[in-house]
């Protein structure tokens, strides 16, 4: 018979398990009227519990959640397509009206969106992610690079992915202490045990560290599968069929950094593409730091649409 601990982690990977359904039908679903009663029952708890439990697993009631991945949303397209109406933009990321958008954005960041300087946000977001890198000799390569160089000569190949299944485990604020190297080891040693760790491993965020505060950033570590039902806390997603502009990268984080920089700040812009609304992936070559932990062998894809 288990015992009480035993019960009670049982339950607390439960919840985080239905949690996490809780939060991928919020992402995915962001430019769609989210009322409680259907984001809880995607959760399998009353509106009244889950409001409760997703507040103490999250640090922010469901409301809360949703305005902020919403708000954050916007910042990046005002950031990767200047060129959109505010009203767009606000249509686009769920809010009823820009009258509403403007009002929750002044809320949130002190001035309306009409006048927010997004580039200086992004320049204190890139400060934040130096300060925590962990050799202050390499912060320098964590500068943006400027738009129109390409000291490392990327070249973007265009893939046309099929719709995918992942297995996957959430890391909530993944620059600190260690929490994505276990996750990796966590979901490589279930893979293994059901022989899947031969897939493809992914690398996704779904929140933009140069928009998003970094403690409210999320990564999941994740494996493609054929079919997997959720195990605990290793959830299932299923991404839908997209176009990718891929850089295979054989280097350093600071060699990411730099291909992402210049796909955002260079390719982009003149290629005919706008960002899709999913997240950028590191399509590992072979298994996840199958190299070490300071060079990195994969490919980085940015979603894109005409």
């Amino acid at each position: 018979m288990p015992n009480e601990d035993t019960a009670r982690d049982t339950t607390s990977v439960d919840y985080v398990s239905r949690v996490n359904l809780a939060i991928d039908h919020i992402v995915g679903n962001l430019a769609r009227p989210l009322p409680l009663e259907d984001v809880a029952g995607v959760a399998a708890f009353s509106p009244f519990h889950f409001h409760r439990i997703f507040q103490s697993l999250v640090g922010e009631t469901p409301g809360q959640f949703v305005k902020r991945l919403r708000l954050e949303r916007a910042l990046s397209i005002m950031s990767q397509a200047p060129r959109r109406s505010l009203t767009e933009i606000a249509l686009d990321c769920g809010f009823a009206s820009s009258s509403d958008f403007s009002r929750s954005f002044k809320q949130r960041y002190g001035v309306p969106p009409s006048v927010f300087d997004i580039a200086s946000w992004r320049d204190s977001k890139r400060d934040d992610l130096r300060a925590i890198a962990g050799d202050p000799a390499s912060h320098h390569h964590l500068q943006r690079l400027p738009p129109g160089e390409n000291p490392d000569g990327f070249e973007v190949q265009l893939r046309d992915l099929p719709a995918r299944t992942v297995a996957y485990l959430r890391v909530l604020a993944p620059y600190q202490g260690s929490g994505v190297i276990d996750a990796v080891q966590r979901l490589l040693a279930w893979a293994d045990e059901r022989d899947l760790a031969d897939g493809q491993w992914l690398g996704y965020q779904w929140d933009n560290p140069d928009i998003v505060a970094l403690k409210d950033c999320r990564y999941d570590v994740a494996v493609e599968v054929d079919h997997v039902e959720p195990d605990g806390d290793i959830g299932r997603f299923d991404f839908p069929p997209m176009r990718v502009a891929q850089v295979t990268l054989r280097g350093d984080i600071n060699l990411e950094q730099r291909a992402l920089d210049w796909l955002f700040g260079t390719w982009l812009p003149t290629s005919g593409y706008v960002p899709d609304d999913q997240p950028c992936f590191e399509a590992w070559i072979g298994r996840p730091f199958a190299h070490g932990m300071e060079h990195f062998e994969l490919h980085a894809q940015l979603p894109v649409r005409r």
